[in-house]
């Protein structure tokens, strides 16, 4: 029980500002460690967590005055790996039609399929196709980042697919 005078602290926003700079001093080495197990690949989960401290610093005026950021900035990094895993996964089953087994190693299986398909195109096939199937880049995205036309990127994608059907395998 509290004595009369006490006074309850109810938890509100924080008084004074939080530097950005310190946060990410302060948050980033977690943050990295806590996507690489959920994601089980350092590159990965360093690009989730550049997004989500990118996230955060975008929305910054209204971030830093929140009572726990530390718990923003991790559930803003979850997201971020669903909904890359869940794109993944769509792609994935445009790729390769689904098994019709119930077996649970299929899935394994699927993306080991998926892995070995893709290293049987040409490179920037292989890059045009992971960046517009698997990441859900545009093709003016994926042209920006690969340094071509979007109308190249397509027909990379184009060709990379055809390469795939040609191959034997159940793809779309």
């Amino acid at each position: 029980m509290q004595a009369e005078g006490d006074v309850v602290r109810l938890p509100v926003a924080k008084e004074e500002p939080l530097d950005f700079a310190a946060f990410f001093a302060d948050e980033h080495g977690g943050l990295l460690k806590l996507l690489y197990f959920v994601t089980g690949n350092r590159a990965d989960a360093a690009e989730l967590m550049q997004d989500a401290f990118l996230k955060l610093w975008e929305r910054w005026d209204r971030v830093e005055r929140i009572d726990d950021p530390r718990a923003y900035l991790f559930r803003v990094a979850i997201n971020g790996s669903r909904m890359r895993a869940r794109a993944a996964l769509r792609a994935a089953r445009r790729l390769v039609a689904p098994a019709s087994s119930t077996d649970p190693y299929d899935e394994i299986d699927l993306r080991e399929d998926v892995r070995q398909m893709l290293s049987s195109l040409a490179p920037r096939q292989r890059a045009a196709l992971v960046l517009l199937d698997l990441y859900g880049f545009s093709s003016a995205e994926a042209a920006r980042i690969m340094g071509i036309r979007p109308s190249t990127v397509r027909a990379l994608a184009t060709q990379g697919r055809a390469v795939l059907r040609a191959s034997g395998g159940p793809h779309a």
